[in-house]
Formats: C-alpha cells, sequence, structure tokens
C-alpha cells in the first residue's frame, strides 16, 4: 500500500508541472504559427528570377561564315541531341530492325487504309495507319503524318482528311498513334510519367522519338518508297515530332511542323506552351529548337502557325525566333525560298484545318514534283472513318510509360559495400554531384523582412538571396533564454513553414535556435497557379531539367548555403554573410534537420551526403523508405520535382545515401501510412 501511495503523490505533483509545460507549449505555439503564415516572398519575384536564370541559359545561336561549315556543325549537333534522347536505353533496342504486323485493310474512294501495329520497344507496341494510293505505281513519295495531343488520336477528323487526300494525290501516307492517345491513351501514358523513366536512368525522351522513329523506318523499307521523297508533318505535338524528327534523321526531306515549337527563350516567357516531352531532360542544354530548325537548311521546310492560336505557339510571339533568325541558314546555301511560313488567320486557332491541309499539300506536291491541285477533294468529307472503325487493337498486357519504368526500376537493386570506406564514399560523392548538377551558392544578402520579439520568443524572417540569383525564405527563432550558441535545428516541409508549426514550438520549447525554411519550390517559394496567368511548379521543374539543371540540386545548394550562413555567420553575430567559396574548408557547427514528407526527406538526405559536416542528424517525418516508392506509388512532376532527376534511382537509393552521408545519424523510421501529406 505505501508503494501505491508513494507514485500517487509523486504523480499527483508531477500534474501542475505537465499542465504548465504544456501551456507554456501552446503559448509559444501561438506566437510561432501566424510567424510561420507571414508572406515573405511574391510568387511573381519567385517567376521573375527563374526565368532570368534560364535566360542566361539559353544556348546561343550562332550563323557560321560558310554553308560547309554548318554542314559540319549539323553532323556534331545531331550526334549530340540523339546521344541526350538515348540516354540509358538498351543499345540492342536501338539499332532493332522495325517490327511491323498488318491487321487489316479497308478499302476506299481512290485509296486503302492497311491497318498496322508495331513494336517501339519490347513489351510495348502501338498501331497505325497506311494509306496507299489505290494504284501504285514505281516509286512514290511518303508523308509521315505524325500526331499530336487530343482527343481521337488517329482517328482525329483533320489528320484523316490529311492522309486520304495526300494517298488520293499519289502519295503514301503513315499515321502512327501518338503515346497517351487514342488506342495509347491507356493509365500509366501520360506524358508526365516520363519523369519515372528518367528516375530510372532512361531518358523519357527517348521513348517517344524511338515511336516516331520507327514510322520513319517503316516507309525507308518500303519498297514502293522512293527514298529521296519522305516528308512529315504534324499538328501541335505532331508539330513538335515533326521538327525533331525531320533535324535528327537526314532521311526526311521536306517538313511542314504546324503549331508544334518555340525557342527556348519563347518558353521561358511562355512557358504555358510547355509538355513534358518537349522540354526532356538536358534536351535544350546544348542544342535548342532554334537550332534544329537551322538544321534543317537547306531542306525544304514550311513553318504553318496560327495568328489567335488559343492553345500555344501563336505566330506573332514565335516567328521572331523560328522563322526571322533561321532564314540566314538558308540563305548561307543560296536557298532562301526553302524555308517557307504558312499564316492560318481563318479560323486562326490551334488548327490543321483547310487552310492550313491546303497549304501544305502545295507545298509536297511542289517538293515531290506532283502535278496535281492543291485543293482538296470536295467528298473527302464523306471519307471520314469512325474511331471504332480505326481501331487496330493491341495487347492486353501491353506496357505503358509507367509500366515500362517501373520493369526498369525493378531491374535496380542498391548495396551498400560492406566494407565501404573514405573513398568509396567520396566516389560516390564526385557522382552524386554530377546527377543532381550540384553546384555550390553562397548567401549573398539575408534581407531581415521582419523581427518579433514577444513572450520570451525571438524571430527573424529572412529572405535568403543566393549568388545565381535564385532566393529562399526562412523565419529563425529563439527562446530569449536560449544562448547564443545553443543547437540549431532547421525544419523543412514539403507543405511549407505553416505546416512546421508544431515541431518548430517543440525545439524552440527545448531551447534550439530554430530555422523554419522554404527553400526553391517550397511553400511561397514555388511559381504560383493563380494569378491564372502565371505558370506552375511543373513547368518551370520540366524547363531547368531539359537545360541540364536540377530542382533537387539547386535545393541543394540553397540548403547548404542557408546553413553555412547560419553556422557560421549568425555565431559571430554578424548579420552579413561571407562572400567567399560556399565550399570552403572553414569548420562550421553541424545542425539537426527535421523534415516532413518524401520531397524535404530526398533533398535533405542529398545535401547531408554531399555535404555531411553541416549535419549531425537527420529526422525524416511521414518519410518513404526508398525512392522505389515514387514507382509504387507513381509520383508526378507537380508532387515531386526533385524525384524527376536523371538517373537518381539507377545510382542512388536512400540506404547509399544515407552510407555516404555518415557519420550523420539518419533516422527514416518515421515512415508515412499513406499518401495524404501530398495532398
Amino acid at each position: 500500500m505505501k508503494f501505491y501511495k508513494r507514485h500517487f503523490f509523486f504523480l499527483a505533483a508531477l500534474i501542475p508541472l505537465s499542465l504548465a509545460s504544456s501551456a507554456y507549449a501552446q503559448a509559444t505555439g501561438s506566437i510561432v504559427d501566424p510567424l510561420l503564415k507571414q508572406h515573405l516572398q511574391s510568387p511573381s519575384v519567385v517567376v521573375d528570377e527563374l526565368r532570368h536564370f534560364m535566360l542566361q541559359r539559353v544556348p546561343p545561336l550562332e550563323l557560321p561564315s560558310t554553308a560547309k561549315q554548318w554542314d559540319a556543325d549539323e553532323a556534331r549537333l545531331r550526334t549530340h541531341e540523339l546521344s541526350v534522347l538515348y540516354h540509358g536505353w538498351p543499345q540492342a533496342w536501338i539499332d532493332s530492325p522495325p517490327k511491323f504486323e498488318r491487321a487489316g485493310v479497308i478499302e476506299g474512294h481512290g485509296y486503302r487504309i492497311v491497318k498496322l501495329r508495331y513494336e517501339i520497344v519490347p513489351g510495348f507496341e502501338s498501331t497505325t495507319l497506311l494509306y496507299e494510293p489505290e494504284h501504285m505505281t514505281g516509286k512514290m513519295p511518303a508523308i509521315l503524318d505524325v500526331n499530336g495531343h487530343g482527343p481521337g488520336g488517329k482517328a482525329v477528323e483533320h489528320k484523316q482528311k490529311r492522309c486520304i487526300n495526300q494517298a488520293r494525290r499519289g502519295i503514301i501516307a503513315l499515321s502512327p498513334e501518338f503515346i497517351g492517345y487514342g488506342e495509347l491513351s491507356a493509365p500509366g501514358n501520360e506524358h508526365n510519367n516520363i519523369g519515372l523513366l528518367d528516375l530510372a536512368g532512361d531518358n523519357g525522351m527517348g521513348l517517344f522519338y524511338l515511336a516516331m522513329r520507327r514510322g520513319l523506318d517503316y516507309l525507308y523499307n518500303d519498297p514502293d518508297v522512293d527514298r529521296s521523297r519522305i516528308g512529315v508533318t504534324g499538328l501541335s505535338g505532331g508539330g513538335f515530332q515533326t521538327i525533331v524528327l525531320s533535324s535528327l534523321d537526314t532521311r526526311v526531306g521536306p517538313a511542314a511542323p504546324a503549331a508544334g515549337f518555340s525557342t527556348l527563350t519563347t518558353a521561358i516567357e511562355h512557358p504555358e506552351y510547355l509538355d513534358a516531352e518537349q522540354n526532356a531532360t538536358d534536351f535544350r542544354q546544348d542544342v535548342d529548337y532554334a537550332q534544329l530548325d537551322a538544321i534543317r537548311a537547306p531542306r525544304p521546310t514550311m513553318l504553318i502557325y496560327n495568328a489567335m492560336d488559343d492553345c500555344c505557339f501563336r505566330a506573332g510571339i514565335v516567328k521572331q525566333g523560328v522563322y526571322f533568325d533561321i532564314k540566314p541558314f538558308y540563305n548561307l546555301y543560296g536557298k532562301p525560298e526553302n524555308l517557307q511560313w504558312h499564316l492560318n488567320l481563318d479560323p486562326g486557332t490551334h488548327n490543321y484545318g483547310i487552310d492550313n491541309r491546303q497549304a501544305s499539300y502545295k507545298f509536297f506536291d511542289s517538293v515531290f514534283h506532283l502535278d496535281v491541285p492543291a485543293k482538296e477533294y470536295p467528298d473527302t468529307d464523306a471519307e471520314v472513318k469512325s474511331y471504332e472503325a480505326l481501331v487496330v487493337g493491341l495487347p492486353k498486357n501491353n506496357l505503358t510509360i509507367l509500366g515500362l519504368a517501373q520493369s526498369f526500376a525493378k531491374s535496380i537493386h542498391h548495396e551498400v559495400p560492406a566494407d565501404h570506406d573514405v573513398q568509396w564514399a567520396e566516389s560516390q560523392r564526385v557522382l552524386l554531384r554530377k546527377v543532381a548538377r550540384y553546384t555550390p551558392v553562397t548567401v549573398t544578402h539575408a534581407w531581415p523582412i521582419d523581427a518579433t520579439h514577444e513572450k520570451g520568443v525571438e524571430s527573424v524572417a529572412y529572405r535568403f538571396e543566393f549568388s545565381n540569383g535564385l532566393s529562399a525564405t526562412g523565419v529563425l527563432f529563439r527562446s530569449i533564454t536560449a544562448p547564443e550558441t545553443a543547437p540549431i535545428t532547421v525544419v523543412f516541409s514539403d507543405l511549407g513553414m505553416p505546416s512546421a508549426v508544431d515541431d518548430v514550438t517543440n525545439d524552440v520549447n527545448r531551447g534550439q535556435r530554430v530555422l523554419a525554411l522554404d527553400p526553391l519550390f517550397f511553400g511561397e517559394n514555388t511559381p504560383a497557379e493563380s494569378p491564372k496567368n502565371y505558370p506552375d511548379l511543373e513547368a518551370f521543374a520540366q524547363l531547368l531539367n531539359s537545360i541540364g539543371q536540377r530542382p533537387l540540386g539547386l535545393e541543394a545548394a540553397q540548403m547548404t548555403g542557408v546553413i553555412r550562413w547560419l553556422s557560421k555567420d549568425l555565431d559571430r553575430g554578424s548579420p552579413t554573410p561571407h562572400t567567399g567559396d560556399a565550399d570552403t574548408d572553414v569548420p562550421v557547427r553541424p545542425v539537426r534537420i527535421v523534415t516532413t514528407g518524401p520531397r524535404s526527406e530526398t533533398v535533405a538526405l542529398v545535401t547531408a551526403a554531399l555535404n555531411p559536416e553541416l549535419f549531425s542528424t537527420l529526422e525524416a517525418r511521414q518519410a518513404i523508405p526508398t525512392l522505389a516508392y515514387a514507382f509504387d506509388h507513381p509520383l508526378t512532376y507537380t508532387e515531386a520535382p526533385e524525384l524527376m532527376c536523371l538517373d537518381l534511382y539507377k545510382d542512388f537509393d536512400f540506404n547509399t545515401l544515407t552510407a555516404i552521408a555518415s557519420p550523420v545519424k539518419v533516422d527514416l523510421s518515421a515512415i508515412a501510412p499513406k499518401r495524404i501529406f501530398w495532398d
């Protein structure tokens, strides 16, 4: 009985202390909460900084002095871009011959449609329609009619009409499906899934290029086709395919891309024009669409754009970069007339309607030396078939972009060598810098936006300006009873600073100095989705990847710069950061970092692996155990732009990153039970 009485009185004595502690925590939380919600950065500033950062990295379009010099440059640029597109893809797949299977025939008036099924890569098949003239005589010209975004796929009306009229004019027309549309509209073929192909080590654009190249392979090997007269055309995503394929493959002669591309400068100014495959990783780092356009010289090219395009690539916005700037390259060869411009006014919106179609007929008829009227056949409307009539059929277990990425991921295994040492860690660190495209930055100015001193808690809200022109925001807290040399904790959450109130409150009450940090693409440092004209995170993340940067590397550099500023400059009592190299050997006091969610977890772990001297402990809440989670529970650019990093999972996982970060204590045990924290 005495034992129980003693413990009863002990517990009773603790109750007032517990209540007091709880009340103190609530009081601190009431101070911290509004300070984490204050606005420190305008979304328009983030957009402007990103634009200036990327505009400085636009590859210059340089006119050579002679056509011979440009011929040599063209060959070099093609080789380079193909190596980018094919990064990671098995060479056997790249070199494999075309595999097409005949699946049926539809007879038309003056033409026939042959249904074909073909392999893009093993396990991933597509469909296409071959429009042949009714009377085949000798070697005939051919056009690859690639498709763009939109419902209907290869059965879309304007494409059917174009192919029917080409066949009736004596041209063999091949009309392939576009991944993600028509018969390839299965879940898993959303274009943003190419980020997961990147993560597994295979440039996502490679799949799209192989898909379009297979069609060209077929026409080139067709015994009825005149190899010297093969053209390409398409609208929107088809225009993008047209310029890419016709620039990088010299088997293509004339090309007529319709409303399908712009220069990188225009894309940065108008990121609403973007699609994932058009901004493939590293594709615009050294060669942009302006260079691809110029590579076409002197082959006949007609650029079709719409005056009031309501989708993308409005004529008046893109013309300077894709036409006027390219004309001098055709002048080098004495053939300025081979670069043509067609402006559509009726209807002037995003279309490949009758005006644009008849312009393309006239263009190809001239290049192919066909003596036929440029007008569309008057009974064309009656020849248009239903979607169902044009279905070819695909295997039930046909792969998708997602399925292909998952199959690649399953073949990847990460083992930490049992005898790993400092030398191994440093070699891995070198590779990680390359994969993340990590370039150190310094805090050039820590701008104190606001400061408070309330109920025993001090705070300073900062806007951190970095040496690369980008910025981040954070709020630094300290209890007035905590010494200036108190341990430092950095709190970093997927959902931004306002979601970190509990962590900040608890650590302040424990006597820590606490920085709640929002680097690029987190919290207020995300390009806003509203007002409506602001681009979103996805567009800028894709653009950064396309020009050879990585969101992951930029964020890790910002975190590194801020932590060095925190541990050195504030300890010296100076509000002005040092201006030296961010990776100097000046000793710094390691900090503890607490993350919430898989994005912040990944950024912090990569930062710790790159700079282990900066960290004492990394605690990840609502974490994922492995990067493989991104494949099993598919993530998108919007959900996790940091993970859409070429080669990241191919070369690293959290177990290897943890080993590289040693002696940092890494705790990834707080695994999230579901994806609620991304919503």
